[in-house]
């Protein structure tokens, strides 16, 4: 029953590492993005990771050299002590000063993280089933944001289209988000019906769209690019089918954007840097 019980374990973990390699573009840590404070997330994520990696190794490299260095069968006898008030502070201590170093850096990002004022743009982001509406609140500008035609067409069981054949299939919309490189940026996200959730990890935000309420979020694009995301919130039936477009562009670029929306254009075509 053992063995039994060990082959499917070992077949299951077989099945994990050939679905992770089967997934296209699966990344196994969190992506750096393009903004400062998605950097600063990154960095803090990777020195807590480093921090965690090197508990590790001493605690359980004090236990490995225990149970071989020290174990009954080379005539070692043990311990007969109850406790010991100095490892009882070492060990108190020594986590306290731990979590200070992680603490301290990580609350000056997540005050950051949520400071959106004065910003050079703002968008009222609303979420609907299942579309996202965009309305620039210094310009004259507003438009729904939906999942583009090939990608629709694809989805339907017997189209006949292949879903392989689109390119980013349920990732590509009608009209993106266009904001200038360089600029603040502060979302205020909210819903029209259901929760929905505003997230492109590129840019280090998921902010959830709730309705009756305004959540804000921020960010500075520091790279010129197309970055996708998804609604992260399950909000009904086409949950899937309602992505994220961010265009990142120079700023005679979003200016000349914000202009041909305001004589009836439809999307930026092309941009030159």
């Amino acid at each position: 029953m053992n063995n039994l019980m060990i082959r499917k374990s070992l077949l299951s973990l077989l099945g994990l590492v050939w679905a992770s390699a089967a997934s296209a573009d699966r990344a196994l840590n969190m992506p750096r993005g393009i903004t400062e404070l998605s950097a600063e997330t990154y960095g803090l994520h990777m020195m807590v990771f480093w921090w965690c990696v090197a508990i590790g190794i001493v605690v359980f490299g004090v236990m490995i050299i225990s149970l071989i260095k020290h174990r009954k069968s080379v005539g070692h006898e043990a311990a007969t002590f109850s406790h010991s008030t100095t490892a009882e502070v070492v060990w108190t201590i020594i986590p306290c000063i731990i979590l200070l170093i992680m603490a301290v850096p990580a609350a000056e990002t997540m005050i950051r993280l949520e400071d959106s004022r004065n910003p050079d743009v703002s968008i009222v982001v609303t979420g609907y089933q299942w579309k996202w509406h965009y309305r620039y609140q210094d310009e004259d500008v507003e438009f729904y944001s939906s999942l583009a035609m090939p990608s629709v067409k694809a989805r339907f069981k017997g189209s006949g289209v292949d879903p392989f054949s689109v390119e980013n299939f349920l990732l590509e919309v009608d009209q993106p988000l266009v904001v200038p490189k360089g600029k603040k940026v502060r979302l205020l996200l909210t819903s029209n019906d259901v929760i929905h959730a505003w997230w492109v990890p590129e840019l280090a935000i998921k902010k959830d769209a709730i309705p009756g309420i305004i959540n804000e979020a921020w960010f500075t694009a520091l790279e010129t690019g197309t970055f996708r995301g998804q609604c992260a919130e399950l909000c009904g039936k086409d949950h899937g089918y309602m992505p994220i477009v961010v265009e990142v562009v120079e700023e005679d670029a979003f200016q000349a954007w914000v202009s041909s929306r305001k004589d009836g254009g439809t999307r930026l075509a092309q941009v030159e840097n």
